[in-house]
């Protein structure tokens, strides 16, 4: 499967945006499907992830209500929406699949096999 994010944009402090992962080769609802970000100076970090199939979805503790993570089949793609954003919400996103049925970590990068390129995420006033 490939994966391609998109959705990045320079926003202010407050507001919302959502990240597109489409996906493509397979369909993504065969897959768990994670959001890592990468901010400046930072190791890689998970935000939230979504189970193949029945789509049960996790959120790593650090980011909390802020983001909501979901799936949508017949576009083939999955979103993260993040709301009230903050300064300290700059990063690269990437989006990551791992082909394990019904499980997901929103945390362990390691159990992820494919990765988008990433998008930029910039929060400033």
């Amino acid at each position: 499967v490939q994966l391609v994010e998109s959705g990045g944009v320079l926003a202010q402090p407050g507001d919302s945006l959502r990240l597109s992962c489409a996906g493509s080769g397979r369909r993504l609802h065969y897959y768990s499907i994670g959001w890592f970000r990468h901010a400046p100076g930072e190791g890689r970090e998970g935000v939230a992830c979504i189970s193949s199939g029945n789509g049960d979805t996790y959120y790593a503790t650090s980011p909390e209500d802020r983001f909501k993570i979901s799936r949508d089949n017949a576009e083939n793609t999955v979103y993260l929406e993040i709301s009230n954003l903050r300064p300290e919400d700059t990063a690269v996103y990437y989006c990551a699949a791992d082909d394990l049925y019904g499980y997901c970590s929103a945390t362990d990068q390691n159990v992820y096999d494919y990765w988008g390129q990433g998008t930029q995420v910039t929060v400033s006033s």
